[in-house]
């Protein structure tokens, strides 16, 4: 049976990926949809996204936010518009290509055909699999990752990863509006809350490949989130919606 499929892509400052990125995802088979959500882009990302959605008006969407709110209040914007919309499966991917568009059906089958509630696209799951990232960045994020599970005791090997397909159900459950982390700490926060939430969640082993155009939005601060924030999820109760 076929199911409906959205995949979010927050952008700010992507103009070198964002049309690249939408051609591929439409190019392939599945039927996916997306919704891309800008954070107020100088660079004209969203000029551009408006201009392909003439081209493909009942499959890209987009919401417009004014200014750089975190990619976490990106991503439950694009969660909540996923749910009023009822799609079967979301799909959290970057704009930049270090994800590989064409493991999204991998992700899709191992939710839609294993029987998985929510299915992570895993740096780490079979050994380090990071290609053009400084040893220093590997070592920080699988260092993160180790952190996170010997604090949470969550069996996640890649917990900070950004590349992740979720039921619709799982989504209907997280109580969204309790998602304190604003940066990457709140992928830890969200696969922790499915965790605790008794989910079921597949690692999926991906090559994760460093951007070639644009700029990281990564910074030391964002680190310093999540490493705090891991520690006051230790403490609190995690409810359903």
């Amino acid at each position: 049976m076929e199911t409906s499929k959205l995949v979010i892509i927050p952008t700010y400052n992507e103009k070198e990926n964002i049309e690249k990125m939408v051609r591929k995802v439409f190019s392939m088979k599945g039927g996916f949809h997306i919704l891309v959500v800008d954070d107020g882009s100088p660079d004209g990302t969203a000029n551009i996204v408006k201009r392909l959605m003439k081209e493909y008006p009942t499959s890209l969407f987009i919401i417009e936010r004014t200014g750089k709110l975190g990619l976490g209040t990106a991503y439950i914007a694009g969660f909540n518009w996923a749910i009023e919309h009822k799609y079967d499966y979301i799909f959290e991917m970057d704009a930049d290509f270090s994800h590989d568009p064409d493991d999204l059906i991998r992700l899709h089958d191992a939710c839609a055909v294993d029987g998985n509630d929510m299915s992570i696209g895993s740096r780490y799951c079979r050994g380090i699999a990071v290609k053009d990232w400084p040893v220093g960045r590997i070592m920080i994020s699988y260092g993160a990752s180790f952190y996170v599970r010997s604090v949470l005791g969550m069996k996640i090997y890649d917990s900070t990863a950004g590349f992740v397909c979720y039921s619709r159900k799982v989504l209907e459950t997280i109580n969204l509006p309790n998602i304190e982390m604003k940066g990457y700490g709140f992928q830890i926060e969200m696969k922790y809350n499915a965790y605790k939430l008794g989910f079921k969640i597949q690692e999926v082993p991906i090559l994760f490949t460093d951007r070639v155009e644009g700029t990281s939005k990564m910074s030391s601060s964002i680190f310093g989130e999540a490493f705090w924030g891991v520690l006051k999820l230790k403490f609190r109760k995690i409810r359903a919606r």
